[in-house]
């Protein structure tokens, strides 16, 4: 069993930050790709950012310069620092890993359950 684990999601004023986590843990082997995603009401999930295990990013243009994508790679664990924040970044927050499983050889998908993220004076 795998879970994903995100926290640090709330209300907060316009100009403000945030800072989520997400923790991965259960029977893995290795994770590839971690990153955030996120979905307003009445619209479709979209890419936030992205980050390898390397360490490589990308960002979603409408993040660049306000969002930084990070991971320890050690706990398992991917960070999300939100700066600046505009009520359009106001969504629910998804965390995604492709990872192998333990005693498996694939590379799947797996996904929190979400937290809120409210910008809102």
């Amino acid at each position: 069993q795998v879970q994903l684990v995100e926290s640090g999601g709330a209300l907060v004023q316009p100009g403000g930050s945030l800072r989520l986590s997400c923790a991965a843990s259960g029977s893995i082997f290795s994770i590839n790709a971690m990153g955030w995603y996120r979905q307003a009401p009445g619209k479709q999930r979209e890419l936030v950012a992205r980050i390898t295990s390397g360490g490589s990013t990308n960002y979603a243009d409408s993040v660049k310069g306000r969002i930084t994508i990070s991971r320890n790679n050690a706990k398992n664990t991917v960070y999300l620092q939100m700066n600046s924040l505009k009520p359009e970044d106001t969504a629910v927050y998804y965390c995604n890993a492709d990872l192998i499983r333990e005693g498996s050889w694939y590379l799947r998908g797996y996904w929190g359950q979400g937290t809120q993220v409210t910008v809102s004076s």
